[in-house]
């Protein structure tokens, strides 16, 4: 007796899609979250390096602010320490960059915290 296996493999791929969907948004997620972190450690290091040169903390923030293409540059958090009226030379300043990423994944915004939290700083010492 021969069996009918018409349908076989269109049901293997709809038991298979969802978790190559999930797994492709997550990919998707991870490089967007990795590709900003590498985009404000660039601009956290050069920030930093303007900062040590003695420049004035609107100077970084605006450096920081012009140099900033992952998203809405009103979400970046910018935090300058010491304040200007505080360093000399000699000291360390150090440039803290914040910026929140969304996922676009529902799965993992229920999973981990959402919006996740790129944070990077740096310092240097003051000429």
């Amino acid at each position: 007796m021969l069996k009918k296996e018409n349908g076989q493999s269109l049901v293997e791929f709809a038991l298979i899609l969802p978790i190559l969907l999930l797994l492709l948004c997550g990919i998707l997620d991870f490089g967007r979250v990795m590709y900003t972190y590498m985009h404000l450690n660039l601009i956290t290091q050069e920030s930093v390096r303007i900062g040590g040169l003695g420049e004035s903390d609107t100077e970084i923030i605006t450096f920081a602010q012009s140099n900033f293409n992952v998203g809405d540059v009103d979400l970046l958090l910018i935090q300058i320490s010491p304040s200007e009226s505080q360093r000399k030379s000699g000291d360390y300043i150090t440039v803290t960059l914040e910026y929140p990423v969304t996922y676009v994944t529902p799965f993992f915004a229920t999973l981990f915290p959402s919006p996740y939290k790129v944070i990077t700083d740096s310092t240097i010492r003051i000429e």
